[in-house]
C-alpha cells in the first residue's frame, strides 16, 4: 500500500511540473538539468571526471546564464547530465532533463516527443574511413563492416541513398560515437558513418588523426537543435530568445570559432570545420524546421 501511494505522490509531483512549466520548476528549485553528450564531436563531448566541454555544451551553459537573469535569480545551480542517443529522448520526457544541447537531429518523428530550439547548426552526414583503406565513395563499401551508433539514423540514410542501390555491408553497432569510432580504429569496422563533424571531432582526438579521412558522397543534411519538452511555448521561447541574442552580439560564431577552428582539449588539435552556408543561413534566419524542410530543397 505504502508503495503505491508512493507512486500516485511521484506521478502527482510529476503532472505539476509539467503543467506549472519549466521556466517555473527551475525558479522553484534553483537548479536547470543539461544534458550533455560524453562523444558528439566538438558538439559535445567529456574530459573525464565530470568534466564537460564543446560548442553545444558551452552554448548551454551560457542560456542557463540567461534564463537565470530572466527569472531574477541571483544564483542557479547548472546540474549535466550525460545522455546517450538511445535514452535522450525519454529523459526530456519524463523530466530527467530540462534542455538537451548535444547533437540531435530535428526531424518530424522527433517532434511528436519533444520540441526543438532554433537550429544552431547544420549537419552534413558523411563517411569516415583509415587513409590506407582506399574507400572514397559508398560503392565502395560493398562486402565491408559499416559501424554506427546505436539510436541513431545515419545507417538507415546510407541504405536509402540512391548510390547505395546495389551496395551490400554489414553493420556494426557502437553504445555511443567514440566507441563507433573504436570500432573504425582497431579494425573492426571499414567505415563509420555518422554526422560530418562528430567524425572530425574523434579524428581530431584520435592517436594519429592523420590516420584517417571524412570520404564519400553527402547522405543528408540535418539541422542539430537544442531539445526540450513539447507544449512549453514560455520555455522554448525564452530559450530561443538567449541563441537569438547571442547570435546577435557575435557570440555563437566567437563559440563556433573556439571549438571548430582553434586547437581543443584534450590534444590540442583543431577540428578544422569552417562555419558553413546552410548553418549561416540558418543562423540569419533563426528557425525550429525540421529536416524534411531541408530534403525538399
Amino acid at each position: 500500500m505504502k508503495k503505491s501511494l508512493v507512486l500516485v505522490a511521484a506521478l502527482m509531483a510529476a503532472g505539476v511540473v509539467q503543467a506549472a512549466g519549466t521556466l517555473d520548476k527551475i525558479k522553484s528549485s534553483g537548479t536547470i538539468t543539461l544534458g550533455v553528450r560524453e562523444s558528439s564531436g566538438a558538439l559535445g563531448y567529456t574530459l573525464g571526471d565530470g568534466k564537460y566541454v564543446g560548442f553545444h555544451t558551452e552554448m548551454a551553459e551560457r542560456i542557463s546564464a540567461d534564463l537565470r537573469k530572466k527569472l531574477g535569480l541571483s544564483s542557479l545551480t547548472v546540474k549535466l547530465q550525460p545522455v546517450t542517443s538511445q535514452n535522450r529522448i525519454p529523459l526530456i520526457e519524463n523530466g530527467t532533463v530540462d534542455l538537451e544541447c548535444g547533437s540531435t537531429t530535428n526531424n518530424a518523428a522527433r517532434q511528436k516527443q519533444v520540441a526543438f530550439a532554433v537550429t544552431t547548426y547544420v549537419e552534413e552526414v558523411r563517411i569516415a574511413v583509415k587513409a590506407s583503406s582506399g574507400i572514397t565513395s559508398i560503392a565502395q563499401l560493398n562486402g565491408k563492416k559499416v559501424a554506427t551508433t546505436t539510436g541513431t539514423t545515419s545507417v538507415q540514410l546510407l541504405r536509402k541513398h540512391e548510390r547505395a542501390a546495389s551496395v551490400n555491408f554489414d553493420e556494426v553497432f557502437g553504445k555511443d560515437h567514440a566507441d563507433s569510432f573504436l570500432l573504425l580504429e582497431s579494425g573492426r569496422a571499414d567505415a563509420f558513418v555518422m554526422d560530418g563533424q562528430i567524425l572530425a571531432g574523434n579524428i581530431a582526438k584520435a592517436k594519429n588523426p592523420k590516420d584517417f579521412r571524412i570520404v564519400g558522397e553527402v547522405l543528408n543534411v540535418e539541422p542539430i537543435a537544442c531539445m526540450l519538452r513539447k507544449d512549453d511555448a514560455e520555455f522554448k521561447t525564452a530559450v530561443d530568445d538567449s541563441i537569438k541574442g547571442l547570435i546577435k552580439t557575435g557570440d555563437l560564431a566567437k563559440l563556433y570559432d573556439k571549438w571548430f577552428m582553434k586547437p581543443i582539449p584534450p590534444a590540442g588539435t583543431p577540428v578544422g570545420l569552417p562555419l558553413s552556408e546552410a548553418t549561416k543561413a540558418a543562423w540569419a534566419n533563426p528557425n525550429d524546421k525540421p529536416a524534411e524542410e531541408y530534403a525538399k530543397k
